[in-house]
């Protein structure tokens, strides 16, 4: 079980708002962090941290005593927020200061004396919310259904310029990108309790050898241990 008291609420707008907490009493928790595609706006007491997106797992350690507020953005919508594009954040922690200047000082303040840590946060995060490059929709659904090829004829891009627009909205290529949702769609399969061979055709890869050799190469481990 994991200790850390992790919740997630539905917030529209993003793909959700979470909370975490580890009791002062308990021993330090190292999380394991599998890629998603998405970036995460975190606050903890030491102040705003930018997570990811991630190309493989990452370890977060939380300490007793840490209370952590954060909200995630869905693939492809963080960088009108945070202001740079997202591969410039690819496999990184990066602190908000070097991204907003004194505003983080600002904002972190702002949170730290809230009530509600994850609502101050979500609501500072909506205010600067702009539209996500169009490419997006086009691009998620596209990948789930097509390969990189058919994505590019029916945007009417070349793959070349697909690739460099993926890399500035996504933090990955298009290639990249179809590998991690495939990922998480087959995992969310899998822990609904379908048979991976099952969970490996439905989530479109060749078989369930394919599957358990991508498990390995995105979450460092095998499947069943995910599970």
């Amino acid at each position: 079980m994991n200790p850390t008291g992790y919740r997630e609420y539905r917030t529209p707008g993003m793909a959700c708002s979470w909370t975490a907490a580890l009791s002062p009493g308990a021993e330090p928790f190292v999380q394991r962090v599998l890629p998603d595609a998405c970036v995460d706006l975190i606050w903890a007491a030491g102040g705003l941290l930018v997570a990811g997106p991630d190309t493989g797992p990452m370890p977060a350690v939380m300490r007793p005593g840490e209370e952590i507020a954060a909200v995630r953005f869905a693939p492809g919508t963080a960088p009108p927020v945070l202001g740079v594009p997202a591969d410039a954040l690819r496999d990184g922690r990066v602190p908000l200061r070097e991204l907003w200047g004194a505003e983080a000082d600002r904002l972190a303040e702002v949170v730290a004396a809230a009530d509600d840590r994850r609502a101050a946060l979500v609501t500072a995060v909506r205010v600067r919310m702009g539209p996500a490059d169009p490419l997006v929709g086009s691009v998620v659904g596209g990948l789930a259904e097509g390969s990189v090829r058919d994505v590019a004829d029916g945007l009417g891009i070349g793959e070349r310029q697909l690739r460099r627009r993926s890399l500035a909205v996504f933090g990955y290529g298009p290639k990249t990108l179809q590998r991690v949702l495939r990922f998480q769609r087959a995992l969310g399969l899998a822990r609904a309790g379908g048979p991976l061979a099952e969970v490996a055709f439905a989530a479109g890869y060749a078989d369930q050898a394919h599957f358990a050799h991508e498990v390995r190469d995105l979450a460092g481990e095998p499947v069943r241990n995910l599970l």
